[in-house]
């Protein structure tokens, strides 16, 4: 790993001087390309993935190969799902699929395990990591349990303008259909109402987000 690489320092802030002495050390950075993907379902994950620069999309399959979209990672984050699986030595039930060219920042098992116990500032990392993704998932439980689908659209693209912090959504309705595990042709009959109630406006080539956060 570069040891001038400063964004250790800007994207972890709560890091301790130790641990990243340590991750310079230790640790190995890999680039990755738009749509590559990092891991798949059933998967053996040797290492912790923390996220550098770049986006990466979180999802949930089925065993007919459908996908369902849980959450975005982005610089600053990690895979709390490679942390559990890598701790347990299981497999991975998510797959992990690059949308913004990445680099990611891989930690071998051995490594977490000993950090977890000899060093606060990776501990509280972790447990931070759980947390937040675990709130995640209960959102999207409850968009889920307790939303109609013009809800939970409106829900998906709130989550995309907060992770982009940009008011454009650079996919296709079937992206979107995909994501939210329906058809193309609801969303675009969704899309219409809603660029009808002016939240949106629709573009040829993306759909533009006229509401707030």
């Amino acid at each position: 790993m570069n040891m001038k690489d400063n964004r250790l320092k800007k994207y972890f802030t709560n890091f301790d001087s130790q641990l990243i002495e340590e991750i310079e050390k230790n640790a190995t950075i890999k680039s990755f390309e738009a749509g590559e993907i990092l891991m798949r379902s059933g998967q053996y994950i040797k290492n912790t993935v923390l996220v550098m620069s770049g986006k990466v999309k979180i999802y949930r399959e089925d065993e007919d190969g459908g996908e369902f979209f849980m959450y975005y990672l982005q610089p600053g984050q990690a895979c709390a799902i490679s942390m559990i699986c890598a701790t347990k030595q299981e497999t991975s039930a998510i797959m992990a699929k690059i949308v913004e060219d990445a680099e990611l920042l891989m930690i071998p098992l051995t490594l977490m395990e000993k950090w977890m116990s000899q060093n606060r500032s990776w501990y509280e990392f972790v447990v931070e990591t759980y947390r937040s993704r675990f709130e995640e998932v209960l959102s999207v439980i409850d968009s889920i349990a307790f939303k109609a689908m013009d809800e939970r659209l409106e829900f998906y693209l709130k989550r995309h303008l907060e992770t982009c912090d940009c008011n454009d959504v650079k996919l296709s309705h079937l992206e979107i259909a995909t994501d939210l595990n329906t058809s193309r042709e609801v969303i675009s009959r969704l899309l219409k109402k809603m660029e009808q109630k002016g939240l949106v406006k629709l573009h040829r080539s993306h759909i533009e987000i006229l509401f707030k956060k």
